[in-house]
């Protein structure tokens, strides 16, 4: 039996599957199977994993559509291998990905791990400028990649997370399939007393969306989604996730400071000019483009916004349920 499943939910991106499933037949460490389940997709991968099937120890599953935390369910249940690693279908894998992965949990003997992503040099200026703002301190998307998240324990997300069949065994698998199902079942790894960590050289290449328009609807889903988790876990919910709700209200008191309070529109416009200089800064040093980092201001506020909104919508449509 191999010693990894990889484990990969696909909703019509047959294009983004063989990107990955090239990234994985070059992998230096081998030992594992690819199991890709095709939740409910119209346009199906079928065609792309027979084309790889010679070279890779492959399985193909198709099933109606339920939402990816269910379907990675469908495929723990299919698994042979003693452990299963999560990947979103956008992933692309370094060569050295399993070789950092199985060294990292052999090491510090994990049952679950999280890696972090960063931006391959091939992709679009654009998804740089989204990872930029998805990775960076001063959006609050770094926090994502810490060891500890806030202070508390590291939490893996499904874009890059690994468990071992015991875990699953004993937690079961996802309980909900939509709005931040992989940190509703990280915590319950977590309160059952396994060893979770970061592993920071089992990084992926993780493409995310190549417009704004696309970046928006994920980060207003992604706002939404920390409410409905704090529904699970109250003492998950943290100051900082609030930080973007404070830039949407920000953002959205300029028409009002603008029209009766002058001098501290003057002030928010500075403040905001301060920011923008800070991000364009700091994204020209990590992204060595000044295109990149023009294309980063906008990728931030969104992040922000976007963020933002979805949280305060999510959590109005709370307080509406209980009254």
């Amino acid at each position: 039996m191999p010693k990894y499943a990889v484990i990969v939910p696909v909703y019509n991106r047959p294009l983004e599957v063989e990107e990955l499933l090239k990234s994985l037949i070059q992998q230096t460490f081998t030992d594992f199977e690819v199991i890709i389940i095709e939740d409910g997709s119209s346009d199906r991968c079928e065609a792309v994993c027979e084309k790889y099937a010679s070279v890779l120890d492959l399985h193909y599953y198709f099933k109606e559509n339920e939402g990816q935390g269910f379907a990675r369910n469908f495929a723990f249940s299919k698994a042979n291998a003693s452990y299963f690693v999560q990947l979103d279908s956008d992933a692309l894998l370094p060569p050295h990905y399993f070789e950092a992965a199985d060294k990292g949990i052999e090491e510090h003997n994990l049952d679950a791990y999280g890696g972090p992503d960063e931006a391959h040099e091939s992709f679009t200026p654009i998804q740089k400028a989204v990872n930029y703002a998805m990775t960076s301190f001063f959006t609050t998307g770094g926090i994502r990649g810490k060891k500890n998240n806030m202070g508390g324990q590291y939490t893996p997300r499904s874009f890059n997370f690994g468990l071992s069949k015991k875990v699953w065994q004993k937690v079961g698998g996802y309980k909900i399939t939509r709005l931040g199902e992989d940190i509703e079942f990280s915590h319950r790894i977590i309160k059952a007393g396994f060893k979770v960590g970061l592993i920071p050289e089992a990084f992926i290449y993780h493409k995310r969306r190549t417009s704004y328009l696309q970046f928006y609807k994920q980060l207003h889903f992604f706002g939404r989604a920390r409410i409905n988790i704090s529904r699970f876990f109250p003492e998950q919910l943290k100051l900082v996730h609030a930080f973007p709700m404070a830039f949407t209200l920000f953002i959205l008191s300029f028409p009002f400071t603008y029209l009766f309070i002058k001098p501290l529109f003057s002030l928010s416009t500075v403040l905001l000019g301060l920011y923008f200089i800070i991000l364009f800064i700091d994204s020209t040093l990590k992204n060595k483009s000044l295109w990149v980092a023009l294309l980063s201001l906008p990728a931030c506020f969104i992040q922000l916004f976007a963020y933002g909104l979805g949280f305060m919508q999510e959590a109005l449509k709370g307080i509406k349920h209980t009254t």
